[in-house]
């Protein structure tokens, strides 16, 4: 039952309803309105927010501080909902809050409520509210503890759409909570997820057609930085698709965006990856296409537009001022929150002020509203059009749904991939990662802890499905899973690869033209019936006869070299240039996975550029050890089995971990078994530093084996100093014992996770089976809240 008594006590600890403070009161300065100002706000209220901007962080999405997340201690309080009165130059406080922080507002259709969501001190967690323009009918619609409720918005159907993190995952890069869609019913009923891309998705507001708009940050092979682009979804969760700049690597993060009034322009931020919510505006036409420059037709500052797709993940860092929050008044002027003042550059962009500004395609930007901190979320209070409703296509009841693709030859970058090639489509889940580790890996980005060379995924591969030979292909996914598809010849080799994900709804039919498909083209009269959709849709197998599981290089790999190739390539004290491709683990990977990325023996994309690739540019047709395998390499020939078991690593991004979680929490890489004081002593011994082979960019071939210390590389200055020689191995076989007592996720099913791990998995479980309950009474028409 929800708590009503602790809300009734919060009520009387904040200041709630109409509160009049006259602008002066509200901030020593007073603002004289230019004539074009009163003009575009004359008669008009202005809703905003008051606060401090939020602390600066590691990226634009860590704004929670969520209690018993890496961050929380950056939670800062203090703020208010305010209402201007453009007339009278009065301001109404409807909601102010010393301990807590009030944020995300959206109007009603009508323009009687607001929505928004609240937290009342740091040992709260963001919830969704609703109040009363007039600052009556303050109600609370979610309750859930431990999660974090944010970016609620109005939808046509009578429903609310918000971001939450009530499924815990982690950016990959890094350590922060992450958030995905949600919906529930106007009286907080039936909370579904709708979303469940890997990282980060917020920010919604709605398109003209009913579709929603929202900001979606991912990871599937791609450069931790450069994926966060603007995406569309119908409010059942069905049809998620690319709006604008998925494939731009500047800005590094695309957000805020909303449809301008009267046009099919929208207006949003270009920003960086790691800073604040904040940036450039711009605004997009997508008629003139859905990445790079050309779709651009303004941006304020105008010298930004030579950032565009032309800089890194956080070129927008350095740009004059910053705005947030635009708010469309017309198809020429705008509301947003904008610095009055701010020290741009650098790392943190501690100093700043934010007001509201009106902003006009004429070249207008005018202060309208100061207060004592930053203002944000400007919007006028007035009713606006419905959009359209679009009926429900998903049902809660299937645990599948079915994906088809027209035409595999038919879209964009397939030059030289002639009709018949294709055999095969494989379908690949990237898991979201679910805990974190103290200590990291130096990919990319920093992985908590390693889990590749410098890609940032687990895979698991759900199957392959044949490609009839019209190109066409259909088969049924698990409904609620983030999968990417891979396009394989006849060996099972990668053709060509999503770098991007998608998702399928309980019971959604969801397909594509082609791959990689002009996203503004016009289909043409499909013609003949498809040769795949007069069949029923493939059901997946799994890979290679076995059941769905997250490819382990250990596993997988590892026993077709220890079969082929160990015998010649293993450790030798006389030549340290040789290959090594023994199975021996080290304080991060394992021998044979470090010496083939260090000897170039494999050409794959990593942690890959933005723009989409061609076609047998990496995988395993790019790769020299392709060339080994199928070649006659001393006389060693490998099944057929074996090689596919070869390509497939490669095309899957050459991923070492099936899992995220570690043993060990606090140690290098958050994989080693050796703590950090031995680590020292053995570097002391050796001369040999360790810590600085903690990095994709190393040079050093393996220096430690955990499996027999003694063949250890880093021990070859050493081996005639006995006292010496003698420690280092007693050090390194230190952590043999603790990895056979504790292993640490190299195969999965082997996997002892820390307690910490251990505690964040069973709040994942817990989760999880709130969200399969809801869905469950959905599906029987019931209803369910909060508790």
């Amino acid at each position: 039952m929800r708590n009503y008594s602790k809300f009734i006590i919060f009520l009387a600890t904040v200041c709630i309803g109409s509160m009049q403070l006259s602008a002066e009161q509200m901030d020593p300065k007073k603002i004289t309105l230019t004539a074009k100002a009163k003009e575009q706000l004359a008669g008009k209220q202005i809703l905003y927010i008051e606060r401090e901007q939020y602390a600066p962080d590691h990226h634009n999405t860590a704004t929670l501080f969520q209690k018993g997340e890496i961050n929380e201690s950056s939670f800062f309080p203090g703020g208010a909902m305010r209402i201007f009165d453009v007339n009278t130059g009065n301001t109404t406080t409807l909601i102010e809050l010393k301990d807590g922080v009030v944020r995300d507002p959206e109007l009603s259709f009508d323009g009687k409520k607001i929505i928004f969501s609240m937290r009342k001190n740091k040992d709260d967690f963001y919830h969704i509210y609703e109040i009363n323009t007039d600052g009556s009918g303050l109600k609370q619609l979610t309750f859930a503890e431990g999660v974090s409720d944010i970016d609620p918005l109005y939808l046509p159907d009578g429903g609310i759409l918000f971001s939450s993190t009530r499924q815990p995952k982690y950016c990959m890069c890094n350590r922060h909570i992450m958030c995905n869609l949600y919906r529930m019913e106007a009286d907080g009923a039936n909370i579904t997820q709708i979303g469940v891309s890997t990282l980060f998705e917020g920010h919604s507001t709605l398109l003209s057609d009913g579709r929603i708009l929202y900001d979606r940050w991912e990871y599937v092979d791609r450069n931790f930085g450069d994926a966060q682009g603007l995406w569309t979804v119908n409010p059942d969760g069905t049809k998620h698709s690319i709006y604008y700049g998925n494939n731009t690597q500047s800005p590094g993060g695309v957000i805020d965006g909303r449809q301008i009034p009267g046009t099919d322009q929208v207006i949003c931020i270009f920003g960086s990856c790691h800073d604040r919510p904040w940036g450039a505006l711009a605004i997009i036409d997508r008629k003139k296409g859905v990445d790079g420059v050309e779709p651009v037709v303004q941006i304020w500052p105008e010298e930004s537009r030579k950032l565009v797709d032309k800089g890194d993940l956080d070129s927008f860092k350095w740009i004059e001022y910053f705005f947030e929050d635009p708010y469309p008044l017309n198809e020429k002027f705008f509301l947003t929150s904008r610095t009055i003042w701010a020290k741009p550059g650098g790392w943190m962009h501690v100093d700043s002020k934010s007001g509201i500004y009106l902003v006009g395609r004429d070249g207008t930007q005018e202060l309208i509203v100061e207060g004592n901190r930053s203002l944000f979320d400007p919007m006028i209070i007035e009713p606006r059009p419905k959009p359209h409703t679009i009926p429900s296509n998903r049902n809660y009841t299937d645990k599948k749904g079915t994906f088809y693709v027209q035409n595999v030859y038919h879209g964009t970058h397939m030059k030289g991939v002639e009709p018949g090639t294709a055999k095969y489509l494989r379908v690949i889940e990237s898991p979201e990662k679910r805990t974190w580790t103290k200590s990291g890996w130096g990919g990319q980005g920093e992985q908590a802890p390693a889990v590749n060379w410098h890609s940032f995924e687990n895979k698991r591969i759900l199957g392959e499905v044949p490609v009839e030979e019209d190109g066409s292909v259909n088969f049924e996914v698990p409904s609620g899973t983030f999968v990417f598809f891979q396009l394989l010849d006849k060996d099972k080799k990668m053709i060509q690869s999503m770098r991007s994900g998608t998702m399928v709804m309980s019971g959604e039919i969801n397909g594509c033209i082609g791959c990689h498909e002009d996203r503004l083209s016009v289909p043409s009269a499909m013609g003949p019936k498809p040769l795949a959709l007069k069949k029923a849709p493939v059901k997946l197998t799994g890979w290679m006869g076995k059941a769905p599981k997250k490819f382990s290089f250990m596993e997988e790999v590892q026993p077709v070299l220890d079969k082929n190739c160990v015998r010649c390539h293993d450790f030798d004290p006389k030549n340290r240039d040789k290959l090594v491709l023994a199975k021996d683990k080290n304080p991060f990977f394992n021998a044979a996975y470090v010496n083939l990325y260090v000897k170039k023996e494999i050409t794959l994309i990593g942690g890959g550029p933005a723009p989409i690739q061609e076609p047998y540019s990496w995988g395993a047709h790019a790769s020299k050890l392709t060339k080994v395998i199928d070649g006659n390499h001393q006389g060693v020939k490998l099944s057929p089995k074996e090689k596919e078991i070869l390509y497939t690593w490669m095309d899957l991004n050459g991923v070492y971990y099936p899992v995220y979680e570690s043993a060990f929490d606090s140690t290098l890489a958050g994989r080693s078994p050796l703590y950090n004081q031995e680590i020292e002593e053995l570097i002391k011994l050796t001369e040999v530093n360790i810590w600085e082979l903690n990095n994709h960019g190393r040079k050093l071939t393996v220096q430690i084996s955990f499996d027999r210390p003694e063949v250890s590389p880093c021990l070859d200055k050493i081996r005639n100093d006995k006292q010496k020689y003698a420690r280092a191995v007693e050090i390194i076989r230190t952590g043999q014992k603790r990895l056979k007592a504790t292993p640490r996720g190299d195969i999965e099913k082997d996997l002892v996770p820390c307690e910490r791990h251990k505690a964040q998995l069973r709040k994942y479980a817990e989760r999880l089976k709130i969200e399969q309950q809801n869905c469950s009474i959905i599906g029987q028409d019931g209803k369910v809240y909060d508790k």
